[in-house]
């Protein structure tokens, strides 16, 4: 097993999401480090901290209070720091505005967020172990969106 530690972020308003998230990612075999976020409000003032630990991957809820998943999604995309981060939209919706909104303001993959706690264990470890440089080198309408 690898020593890896993956470092994630879940900016979520659902707090039975959030708790199952956790679950999840404590049922993989991979080694993570979970940060917890209510908004993307929270997300954001956090990420523009100076001297940050940048995560390997963010899961981005769409709807949310405060500032939504998309205005995150433009923000981060906006600042130089964080502009290279990979993100995850993460949302109930399959709404092909939601996808394509998600896809022009660069997020690297949507996914629906999985309607059993199996699938979301095999989700959050497929997504995980993505190769993400070749992932976005191939990145299309067709491999944006995440298939279980």
């Amino acid at each position: 097993m690898s020593d890896t530690i993956y470092k994630i972020i879940l900016a979520d308003d659902d707090e039975d999401d959030r708790l199952l998230f956790s679950e999840a990612l404590e049922d993989i075999s991979l080694k993570t480090s979970l940060s917890l976020f209510k908004h993307g409000q929270e997300l954001l003032d956090y990420l523009f901290q100076p001297n940050v630990e940048l995560p390997n991957l963010i899961f981005l809820d769409i709807n949310m209070p405060i500032v939504n998943g998309m205005q995150c999604l433009t923000e981060i995309r906006n600042h130089p720091n964080l502009k290279d981060l990979f993100i995850a939209m993460y949302s109930t919706s399959s709404s092909e505005k939601d996808i394509e909104d998600s896809f022009k303001k660069g997020a690297n993959i949507y996914i629906n967020k999985p309607s059993c706690f199996t699938k979301l264990c095999e989700m959050v470890e497929k997504t995980l172990t993505i190769n993400w440089l070749a992932h976005n080198s191939n990145l299309n309408k067709e491999t944006f969106i995440f298939r279980i």
